[in-house]
């Protein structure tokens, strides 16, 4: 970005003055100046404001030097060293100073023959330069502390050479960065512009009113106390990123961010860590963001070290962390920030997509009622939209042209919901991924057989998937209570009845991913981890609401035991948590099972359906064989009836199926009764049952 005429201004003056005070420096170093003061009206007073001479534009900031100055307290002495060693940076004439002084101070031997350019020392300053004291070679004086300048070790502390760090350097010149060893653990945080181009919830908004005040009351009772360390307490980062930035830009603090997985765990590093963000602080970088992760309560030299940082930083200091981070050592104010109600997100929705939201057709509501999304995905969802449709970004508060627009989203009113929907869904998606296996449902309404009443439960069950919000919400049901709320299912019954693709089934009716759920991976034999590994599926899923299929849930669900030990404890309360988690899930939960008789009826009265899936009769295993064979399958002279002798499940039967599919398709032949005995043997011989006569008849 080009500076405007008043940073064009401060930039060029502030050459101009520093050039002149790295001058100063260099005339008494040379003795060309006596034993005039190279502190000037220019200098501040140690601990206050800069006095700008006349020389100074009164319009402008303060120069850089003087800032400097006055915000790390020199005296006029230190200054000057500093002023000296960015004159060998900045100056070849106070390289030329430098050895005037050096030969006027020092007896050269006579086979020194050469001069050689002397840099800056402690010993030359204490000797040249006026005001001089001892104290400036203190490891706690500014100049050593706050690493203004840089010493090297090992040699005598009067005679080591001196050098000014480059960040220093940099700020004198009025070049803004940030130190580049802090590269790699603290950037400027993205979200802060970004998130004043979205449109951040009501509730959002007070949090970061309430974090801004707390601040600002604190700065208003002074005082040596640093700000209080604030807490944002949420499942997502972005949000409470936003919040962070909202309130930083009110009270004129940039806002940059660290992630905890990049702090050094070594504490000599962290010490230097905590310096140079310190330093960056004074010079005006703003609050620092610290994002936390779950697996940091498991990882202690991680806890550690955003410990180390809480107590020794006194910077203003933000963390996030989805749960309470406990710190003893300083006062921490918890702020929560959850996701934005269904009345703001809908708002949010309708800001973000403008004239587009009008031509939904009720698509949005179905929106708003399955979708649980953050102010930044929702502007990002609506904005892919409008690249789709070959619309310009209205949303973000932004103003646009709509004359003639609303015809063009009329145009495409009919698909605009159904592009929203897929949009959401592939938003949705990346979270769960990594956690369950996301199965793509194949299955409809025509590929099911079960007995009508198992039919009209699933059916209700797609019912109050879609209508949850008006019931809830509108019909105020949710006032009454949140709990129960979750839509969870139990399928009973053995295995291939049907269980799986019942769940299919509903994910394509609603247009919502389903994932089947591991539960060998999230059971776990440490305690608490089970519970860990559940919130993860259950948090990630929460967003887009997709269905969640625990298979053979028996295996974690079955019968509580009495309390006779500490892993019978842990086992019951692993249900218990889960049973919490299903009743504030705001989707559909799916639990299969082979062995109903082994739950527990507490766990049963909690389950909102329960839908048996019976092993399958003559006359529905005659209805299955007829479905069972794609329309494109070339098949010959198979009679259901005949097939239907198998006393098999569906499961079984699409098994069969399957495999004389594969037996024809080998020897160039449409699917024949011959191929369906061939594979009948074979799964017979897997379920380690005898193909009876009778069923082998009708096989011929």
């Amino acid at each position: 970005m080009t500076p405007g005429p008043r940073a064009r201004d401060w930039f060029e003056e502030n050459r101009k003055y520093l050039t002149t005070a790295v001058a100063e420096v260099a005339m008494v170093l040379e003795g060309s100046g006596g034993q005039r003061s190279v502190v000037s009206d220019r200098q501040s007073a140690v601990g206050g404001h800069p006095s700008v001479s006349s020389e100074w534009p009164t319009e402008l900031p303060p120069p850089a030097l003087e800032t400097l100055c006055a915000r790390f307290e020199l005296s006029p002495f230190e200054r000057s060293v500093l002023l000296f060693c960015a004159g060998m940076e900045l100056d070849r004439a106070m390289s030329e100073a430098c050895i005037a002084a050096s030969s006027s101070s020092t007896q050269h031997s006579a086979l020194s023959t050469q001069r050689t350019p002397v840099g800056p020392t402690f010993s030359l300053a204490l000797a040249r330069l006026p005001g001089a004291h001892w104290s400036v070679l203190a490891p706690a004086r500014p100049l050593r502390y706050w690493r203004l300048l840089d010493v090297v070790p090992g040699q005598s502390l009067t005679t080591t050479p001196l050098r000014i760090d480059e960040r220093i350097l940099h700020y004198l010149c009025g070049v803004p960065h940030i130190d580049e060893r802090l590269a790699g653990v603290v950037e400027a945080a993205s979200g802060q512009r970004s998130a004043f181009s979205i449109h951040l919830a009501p509730s959002h908004a007070a949090v970061a009113d309430k974090l801004a005040g707390t601040w600002a009351a604190a700065h208003e009772r002074g005082g040596d106390e640093p700000l209080p360390v604030v807490q944002l307490v949420g499942r997502e980062p972005l949000d409470s990123r936003s919040v962070a930035a909202r309130a930083c830009d009110g009270l004129g603090l940039p806002l940059f961010r660290a992630r905890s997985a990049s702090l050094p765990t070594a504490a000599s590093e962290l010490e230097i860590l905590v310096r140079l963000w310190e330093r960056e602080a004074i010079l005006g970088a703003g609050a620092l963001l610290v994002e936390c992760e779950d697996s940091d309560a498991g990882d202690l030299p991680r806890k550690a070290a955003v410990n180390h940082l809480v107590e020794r930083l006194h910077a203003p200091l933000l963390l996030w962390a989805p749960e309470r981070l406990c710190v003893r050592t300083r006062q921490v104010v918890y702020l929560e920030v959850g996701k934005p109600d269904a009345a703001e997100q809908r708002a949010l929705w309708q800001a973000a997509l403008g004239p587009a939201a009008a031509a939904m057709n009720g698509h949005l509501d179905q929106i708003v009622a399955q979708f649980s999304f953050s102010p930044a995905a929702i502007d990002g969802i609506s904005r892919q939209l409008s690249a789709l449709s070959d619309q310009p970004p209205t949303g973000s508060g932004q103003p646009s042209d709509i004359s003639g627009s609303h015809s063009s989203f009329s145009t495409h009113r009919s698909s605009f919901g159904g592009e929203l929907w897929e949009l959401c869904r592939q938003q949705a998606r990346p979270k769960l991924d990594d956690l369950a296996q996301r199965i793509v449902p194949a299955a409809g309404w025509s590929d099911i057989v079960l007995p009508e009443a198992q039919l009209a439960l699933l059916r209700d069950i797609g019912a109050q998937v879609r209508q949850r919000m008006k019931v809830y919400d509108t019909w105020g049901f949710a006032g009454k209570g949140n709990r129960g709320l979750g839509i969870s299912v139990l399928f009973a019954g053995a295995s291939g009845t049907g269980k799986t693709m019942a769940a299919e089934v509903l994910a394509n009716e609603l247009k919502l991913d389903l994932y089947r759920i591991d539960l060998s991976a999230v059971v776990s034999k440490y305690i608490g981890e089970t519970e860990k590994n559940l919130r993860k599926v259950f948090d990630a899923a929460e967003e887009g609401g997709a269905i969640l299929l625990f298979d053979e849930a028996d295996a974690l669900f079955g019968k509580r035991s009495e309390v006779k030990d500490s892993h019978d404890r842990y086992a019951n309360i692993e249900v218990s948590y889960l049973l919490q988690r299903m009743e504030a899930y705001r989707g559909l939960a799916i639990l299969t099972t082979n062995m109903k008789q082994a739950l527990d009826t507490a766990f049963l009265r909690r389950i909102r359906f329960v839908v048996e899936f019976p092993f399958p009769d003559a006359a529905q295993r005659v209805e299955i064989w007829r479905r069972i064979f794609p329309d494109k399958t070339p098949t010959e002279v198979l009679d259901p009836a005949r097939l239907a002798r198998l006393n098999i499940a569906g499961g079984n039967i699409r098994n069969i199926a399957l495999y004389a599919a594969f037996l024809a398709a080998e020897s160039g032949e449409p699917v024949r009764m011959s191929h369906l005995l061939r594979a009948a043997r074979v799964e017979y011989a897997k379920l380690e049952r005898p193909l009876t006569e009778a069923e082998a008849v009708g096989l011929r």
